[in-house]
């Protein structure tokens, strides 16, 4: 039978009207027996649906999660996507107003949910809060290390406290997440498994002006990333990466986008024309961490919508910047501290 041309492969279905009436019958038979092998993963969606609902709604229904930065923006997102799913969520984060909102919503949506403040670049805090974890959900078999410190300055005029303070959270705080629970499932005999959320001028290799400390950072996150899931392997822990492109978030995003006309332009040059969407990679990282991800180790997923293609170092076209924005930019930096 002649093959049947590329198509959509949730938009399956008959490619010729043509076909005689034995090719539709057995074309149909292939399909439910496909639906019928992936259904596990398909949460009861049929192959002809046009949603993103391609999870079965159980798929984390045993898993407990520990989410760092899990209060706002992308952290939010995952914990509100992976509840959907089924996992219990413990978030963690400097801030407790905003982990309190998270857990509410959860809460009010009927998911299981629970938070601890916690700084992660203090290691006795780090142990207590993953304590703490345990105490209210049991074994802890994921960890997602998504808590991060970045902000625009000219490397000229950094301190040193900020550039430590980039450090510490991004490089320091997710090694110590990773080693207190790494410590735990080694010790238990049980599997585990990490993901880390990096950036694409550290997957690109190439960092990124005006940003140092959070390449520096980044790119350190990264090698733990590989070498770990050489050397953690033979205890069934896995550890993967996730590298965003331009994702607007509260906060955050505003100390990356010195003004609407550079964010505008920034999308101008994007190859899609827009910035990513929070559900897109909420899906992606329920996949890495799904059992279906199983045989993926060591893997660093760049989701940017080709942007890195287009021009490595994410922040360099601050190059254009004048003095005088700069300038006001760092004063009131200097009266906020």
């Amino acid at each position: 039978m002649t093959n049947p041309p590329s198509a959509s492969f949730l938009d399956f279905r008959c490619w010729s009207e043509s076909f005689e009436i034995s090719c539709e019958i057995n074309a149909h038979a292939k399909a439910h027996a496909l639906e019928s092998r992936l259904r596990p993963f398909l949460g009861g969606h049929h192959l002809g649906a046009r949603r993103c609902g391609v999870f079965q709604k159980n798929l984390f229904e045993k898993r407990a999660i520990f989410l760092t930065g899990g209060g706002t923006g992308l952290g939010r997102s995952m914990a509100l996507r992976f509840v959907e799913l089924g996992a219990r969520m413990f978030l963690v984060g400097r801030r407790e107003e905003p982990l309190r909102a998270v857990c509410d919503e959860i809460h009010r949506s009927g998911g299981a949910a629970a938070y601890a403040t916690c700084d992660v670049r203090d290691y006795g805090a780090v142990e207590a809060a993953a304590k703490a974890a345990e105490q209210q959900f049991g074994e802890i078999d994921t960890l997602i290390n998504n808590a991060a410190g970045n902000f625009i300055a000219r490397t000229e005029k950094l301190t040193p406290n900020a550039f430590n303070s980039v450090i510490g959270i991004v490089l320091n705080g997710t090694f110590h997440c990773t080693q207190v629970f790494g410590k735990r499932w080694i010790e238990k005999k049980l599997a585990g498994n990490v993901l880390n959320i990096a950036t694409t001028y550290a997957a690109a290799n190439c960092g990124s002006g005006f940003i140092v400390p959070s390449a520096c950072a980044k790119a350190g996150v990264l090698a733990m990333t590989t070498s770990l899931a050489v050397e953690w392997a033979k205890y069934h822990i896995r550890l993967n990466a996730i590298a965003p492109g331009p994702f607007p978030t509260e906060g955050a995003w505003s100390r990356l986008m010195p003004s609407k006309q550079f964010e505008e332009h920034g999308k101008d040059k994007h190859p899609m024309k827009r910035f990513g969407r929070h559900e897109e990679l909420a899906n992606l990282a329920a996949f890495l961490l799904s059992d279906m991800a199983e045989y993926i180790n060591g893997e660093c997923v760049v989701i940017d919508g080709g942007q890195w293609l287009r021009g490595a170092g994410e922040f360099n076209d601050l190059l254009m910047l004048p003095e005088a924005a700069w300038e006001e930019m760092e004063s009131a930096r200097a009266k906020k501290s």
